[in-house]
């Protein structure tokens, strides 16, 4: 029976992942760097979106590293490393941003209630940056799961059976996430932007 993916390429793939593994776990420094080396990139990127500063996103970068060294015994090459890293890196962005909600809360509150009127250059430049602020903030709003598969698709531009293999979710799932996600922008944002979704 066909499944359509390269068996070879997968099972080669794996393999070198659980030997790479396998010498992280015994304690070699040189493999633990090959596999930073590897995958600091992509997983920094995915904190930056996420949390939306580089220094939030250094902080999570180093606990990602962190957890995965702590946690690769665990590792069972069930999925490529670098689908097990990203999963843990989600999880680990998604408790971060879980623990700010409450403080970005009381500042939207506080904005929104704080006017104010202008006309001119100055004012559409503040208007466009409060738009990107209240896009920011919609995204803020969206359930943890709405917001991790939005964000590695329509940000990271992974593909749904990727963003379901990270999350540990269907493929189905991952597009009715996304959908759910832009609607729930579009009415947060009131159908001001998000042209194209």
């Amino acid at each position: 029976m066909a499944t359509g993916m390269p068996s070879n390429r997968s099972e080669d793939s794996r393999s070198a992942d659980s030997t790479l593994v396998a010498r992280c776990v015994a304690g070699e420094a040189e493999a633990f760097k090959e596999l930073y080396d590897a995958h600091a990139t992509r997983l920094y990127n995915l904190a930056y979106r996420m949390a939306g500063t580089a220094a939030e996103a250094e902080d999570l970068l180093q606990e990602i590293f962190l957890q995965a060294f702590r946690k690769l015994s665990s590792y069972r090459g069930e999925s490529t490393i670098g689908t097990w890293l990203y999963r843990l890196a989600v999880n680990l962005c998604l408790d971060r941003l879980r623990s700010r909600q409450e403080r970005m809360d009381r500042v939207t509150v506080a904005l929104d209630g704080e006017g104010g009127q202008a006309g001119g250059p100055a004012a559409r430049r503040i208007d466009s940056v409060v738009l990107r602020l209240d896009l920011e903030r919609a995204i803020e709003q969206l359930p943890a799961s709405y917001k991790a598969a939005f964000l590695l698709h329509d940000v990271e531009g992974f593909e749904h059976h990727e963003v379901g293999a990270m999350l540990g979710i269907a493929e189905g799932t991952s597009k009715s996430l996304v959908h759910k996600a832009r609607l729930r922008i579009r009415a947060l944002l009131g159908g001001s932007t998000a042209k194209g979704w």
